[in-house]
């Protein structure tokens, strides 16, 4: 297992994460959804306890709990009083090692899970980009995170059973913890936990096809959900931080480019925005639009011709703009032991080493105008992978 720590004095809390090899692109065919399904059901008895006295213990230590589900981890973590650390540990290390998995509480955690795919279609913003990312990435990298129904349907209590003992896996796990923390402590306290579990190592990830340019799920409500995403530098290339700038001022606020010339200007939606989504294979930039039948067309038109437009080149002024924005967000991270502790952790799950905030803050800062713009040049946008939700199909 690998331990990250980043200590900040100046809080009183702590956070941790166990980033384990369960994410969705990880488990087999046949098993979309089983990550959203375990992360529900290892919390419902572990150890000694059962599922009502393990709940009464974690929420007598004041945790805020938090589980992620990414391509390549499921990540279970929660943000504490520092004093009760110890403790903490002690019970997550049950709930990796020794969960109960009893059939009892099988049910009542896919039902959950299957309840938030059905929600779905009261959230069909999230609905788009989930398909967009399906779509985007090769297989399985843009498997869904919450699932598919009919596979979690199919799944049975041995069959996801068997999914925890091999992917719960320490040898191939990641711990981070940020905040108020002896590291010292943590890690022999880790070390007697999990010291005496088996090294085994999963089979690498085999990646396979994109899926369709193209994809159209009919509604007959009256609104159009548009999203598009097209390929940018992956946070393992020298060009990220020039990325991460131009997309800043593609939608960095309500001064930035999407903002201003599809909503502002031509009032052709009621929302729009574009975001970095990236993984360690590959990476892109995720738009999203929500606007009316008679409107999604020019709208699409309008966000890609902006797109494009990034490379004739961006002003000193939208530069500086990009580059407050981003920093503001590294300043909020900063006085967050969650944030930090899900950052380290993400950044050696990435990178295989943690960057520090000055390090981003500094790269950020060498950014150029001729930087930007040269990076745009060198990776025009030009392929776009495209989802809509609504009464009929855009021309894209």
């Amino acid at each position: 297992m690998v331990i990250l720590g980043e200590p900040m004095e100046a809080v009183k809390s702590v956070a941790f994460d166990f980033l384990l090899p369960a994410g969705s692109a990880r488990l087999p065919d046949g098993f979309c959804g089983a990550a959203n399904v375990i992360s529900d059901w290892v919390f419902r008895g572990a150890g000694t306890r059962d599922n009502r006295q393990l709940g009464d213990t974690l929420d007598g230590l004041g945790l805020q709990r938090f589980t992620s589900i990414s391509s390549s981890h499921l990540t279970l973590g929660a943000t504490l009083e520092a004093g009760n650390l110890t403790e903490t540990l002690d019970l997550y290390a049950d709930i990796v090692l020794r969960p109960r998995l009893e059939a009892e509480q099988f049910e009542p955690a896919r039902q959950l899970a299957i309840d938030e795919v059905k929600s779905l279609d009261d959230e069909p913003r999230q609905k788009v980009m989930l398909k967009l990312k399906e779509q985007f990435y090769p297989s399985p990298l843009g498997r869904s995170t919450v699932g598919e129904i009919s596979e979690m349907q199919a799944m049975t209590t041995e069959g996801a059973a068997a999914l925890v003992r091999r992917h719960f896996a320490p040898s191939n796990a990641v711990f981070s913890v940020a905040g108020k923390y002896d590291f010292d402590q943590v890690c022999s306290r880790l070390e007697r936990l999990f010291g005496g579990t088996d090294g085994r190592v999963l089979d690498s990830l085999k990646v396979g096809n994109r899926g369709n340019r193209c994809t159209h799920i009919p509604n007959d409500g009256a609104q159009v959900h548009i999203g598009l995403m097209t390929t940018t530098a992956r946070p393992t290339d020298e060009d990220h931080y020039d990325a991460r700038v131009a997309i800043s001022v593609l939608s960095g606020g309500m001064s930035a480019r999407l903002f201003t010339e599809v909503r502002e200007k031509r009032g052709l939606c009621y929302a729009v925005g574009a975001r970095y989504h990236g993984l360690k294979e590959a990476a892109g930039i995720m738009a999203y639009a929500g606007t009316t039948p008679d409107k999604a067309q020019e709208t699409f038109d309008v966000i890609v011709d902006q797109f494009r437009r990034l490379q004739d080149g961006i002003t000193d002024e939208e530069l500086a703009r990009a580059k407050v924005g981003l920093k503001s967000s590294l300043i909020l991270q900063s006085e967050s032991s969650g944030s930090r502790a899900g950052s380290i952790g993400n950044d050696y799950s990435m990178l295989r080493r943690v960057r520090s905030l000055d390090e981003i803050k500094q790269r950020l800062e060498e950014t150029t105008v001729e930087s930007v713009v040269g990076f745009l040049r060198r990776n025009p946008f030009k392929d776009f992978t495209v989802v809509t939700i609504g009464p009929r199909a855009i021309q894209s």
